[in-house]
């Protein structure tokens, strides 16, 4: 595996200040707001840490050292029912456009069914639409209201796929 392959693999206690760094940097330049999204997030430091419960995994983009972003499924916050939620879903533009997004749907997806989930929800931004495409690609299909509370309440659209 040359240095410039670009590999998925659960994150890493040393991948933390990467992974910030690399989430951060892609709300910035989409302009999202840093109130009421992942922006704020206290796990964003502690990536790891927080993934590393049973039913929640988070896996990492990385091409040598670099981390060019990740993706993680967790159960859904302050929801009674079977789903998890997929999290943080975020690439630097060095990673976009080469499939690797569809590859770590299938990673997530995998691990949400594994698992044992029955659905599977997302928020994000209207103005993502690469983002919004790929998850209609795989499935999603959008709802006209949140679930749970996850906090995020800049995030204006909801989608929900079956497991």
């Amino acid at each position: 595996m040359g240095k410039d392959t670009i590999v998925i693999r659960e994150i890493e206690p040393r991948d933390n200040p990467k992974i910030a760094k690399a989430i951060r940097s892609v709300l910035i330049e989409f302009g999202v707001p840093k109130v009421g999204t992942a922006y704020e997030d206290k796990a964003l430091d502690c990536m790891y840490e927080t993934y590393d419960e049973s039913q929640k995994i988070y896996f990492v983009v990385v091409q040598g050292d670099e981390v060019l972003g990740g993706a993680g499924i967790s159960p859904l916050d302050n929801y009674e029912g079977n789903i998890c939620e997929l999290q943080k879903m975020y690439f630097m533009p060095e990673a976009r456009g080469k499939g690797i997004g569809s590859q770590m749907m299938a990673k997530c997806l995998e691990f949400a069914k594994q698992a044992g989930f029955d659905k599977c929800y997302l928020e994000t931004m209207p103005y993502m639409d690469d983002a919004r495409k790929l998850y209609r690609k795989v499935g999603f299909k959008s709802i006209d209201a949140p679930m749970g509370d996850t906090g995020h309440y800049s995030c204006s659209v909801w989608m929900l796929k079956d497991l």
